[in-house]
């Protein structure tokens, strides 16, 4: 049910990004002002190429869209039935992937700016917040995410007394589908698993004997790198390490990770098990353009084009965009945050995406959802009941304001908080563990399946009662559209 207050307030959003454009459709859907503030094209960013609202730099994936074994799969239905409009133009701008919900990036964007911007309730105002945004404001959502400027995190220090927390995230290379060698790539999705908008047939696969990968990672570790002088010191996000950073782990390390071979079947040699294989995912709905899936990097653009054009199927490929480095900034969120995403040294201000220490699209539009639903129940003072934890929502918003503290209080514990992708492990565990039909305990897989059913069950009867929940009494139902 779409709620509404009866007294409206003007609420800024700063940070067009997916949290904050989410986190402005609620505001905005909920009978509020809501002001977003971007500063692009006034000032770009180090990985934005355009000015639309919700431009997604990196991948072009939301990940695995399956509610009932993935825990992403799982938070898209629950923002789905909070009425995101993230997922809502993820879902109407969804191109082939497999499992996962992918999306034509162009189409994504614009279509989110298009609706932001003509709902009577949101004003675009174009330019960077220098600084804290003014006490005047009143009630504000910082989401700058990961790229914040550098006025803003100064000024965030000098509020808390605590330095932010940064890693480095690298971007995947486009490519030309045009230009792939289809007398060596083949389309097939893992286990030919179709997924939403997919046909069993969604990824082009380059296949590789074990001389060719063991030169290829050879490459890779000797291979040119962007410098790190200005952020020695900042550690990697293990969900998003770049390619020759997981080949210097270990020579066995790419084939079980981003280039494993198993699930895939090479059908003009098919009784040949490749050593590794390359894939790549469409990138937009015309199928022109394909992501190099798990092929984030630092190399210099010369090393880029040298040593992926020796990978089987690319050695004509044309890049679209080669892949690049950027610095991810993100608060101690546990320490700063209260548990409705509010400053603790300034609570009218609150955080949203991935400058929380979320990590991923889905993640950030997620906390984004959230914060404005926190702050439209605050403007109606009366407060949200806290999400269960049971949920995904729920699970992702309680590791972000409540996870990784020391047990020997604040003063003394050393900053242990990590970026985190919403995951089984953040929900709490099962009452009882899941049996068959006859009471028997189970054991590897078929226990692991039935244990993921087991809580994303649990969540959406959890999800469905919190929503069912008396509303705050002087909101009022939406009028039909």
């Amino acid at each position: 049910m779409m709620l509404k207050s009866a007294m409206t307030q003007t609420i800024h959003i700063v940070g067009g990004g997916l949290a904050g454009s989410e986190a402005a459709w609620q505001v905005a859907e909920a009978g509020h002002r809501a002001v977003i503030h971007e500063m692009r094209p006034v000032r770009g960013t180090e990985a934005h190429q355009t000015d639309g609202l919700a431009e997604l730099v990196c991948s072009n994936s939301f990940r695995s869209d399956d509610p009932e074994g993935n825990a992403v799969g799982l938070l898209h239905q629950e923002m789905r039935s909070l009425g995101s409009l993230i997922m809502r133009a993820a879902d109407a701008h969804q191109v082939p992937a497999g499992g996962a919900l992918a999306v034509d990036r162009e189409g994504f964007s614009a279509a989110v700016t298009r609706t932001l911007e003509q709902h009577p309730n949101v004003a675009l105002v174009r330019g960077e917040v220098e600084g804290l945004p003014p006490e005047a404001w009143g009630p504000c959502i910082v989401a700058t995410g990961p790229l914040t400027a550098p006025g803003l995190a100064e000024g965030l220090r000098g509020l808390t007394g605590a330095d932010s927390l940064a890693f480095f995230d690298a971007i995947a290379p486009i490519v030309h589908r045009d230009s792939i060698d289809m007398e060596v790539a083949w389309f097939q999705s893992r286990y030919d698993k179709p997924g939403p908008g997919g046909t069993g047939a969604d990824y082009l696969n380059c296949p590789m004997t074990r001389e060719q990968y063991d030169g290829f990672v050879a490459a890779l570790v000797a291979g040119e790198k962007i410098g790190f002088k200005q952020w020695e010191g900042t550690p990697y996000f293990d969900g998003c390490l770049p390619i020759e950073v997981m080949a210097e782990r270990g020579p066995e390390t790419l084939r079980h990770g981003p280039m494993k071979p198993v699930g895939l079947t090479n059908p003009r040699d098919p009784l040949v098990k490749p050593c590794a294989i390359v894939q790549l995912r469409q990138d937009n709905a015309l199928g022109t353009l394909y992501n190099m899936v798990g092929f984030q990097t630092k190399l210099t653009y010369a090393e880029q084009v040298r040593i992926f054009r020796t990978i089987p199927g690319l050695e004509r490929a044309e890049f679209a965009r080669l892949g690049g480095l950027h610095r991810n900034t993100y608060l101690d969120s546990p320490r700063l945050l209260d548990a409705t995403l509010r400053l603790k040294a300034r609570p009218a201000l609150r955080f949203a995406g991935q400058i929380t220490g979320c990590e991923g699209y889905v993640e950030s539009a997620a906390v984004g959802l959230m914060a404005g639903r926190f702050a439209v129940a605050e403007a109606a003072g009366r407060p949200l009941s806290p999400l269960p934890q049971s949920t995904a929502l729920g699970a992702l918003i309680t590791h972000i304001t409540g996870g990784h503290v020391a047990a020997d209080g604040e003063a003394n514990a050393p900053r242990s908080f990590q970026p985190m992708n919403v995951n089984f492990g953040l929900f709490p565990p099962l009452a009882q563990a899941p049996r068959n039909e006859t009471g028997r305990r189970l054991r590897g897989p078929e226990k692991a399946a039935l244990k993921k059913r087991a809580l994303t069950d649990r969540a959406r009867a959890d999800l469905a009662a919190w929503m069912t929940a008396e509303p705050p009494m002087d909101w009022k139902p939406a009028a039909a559209e």
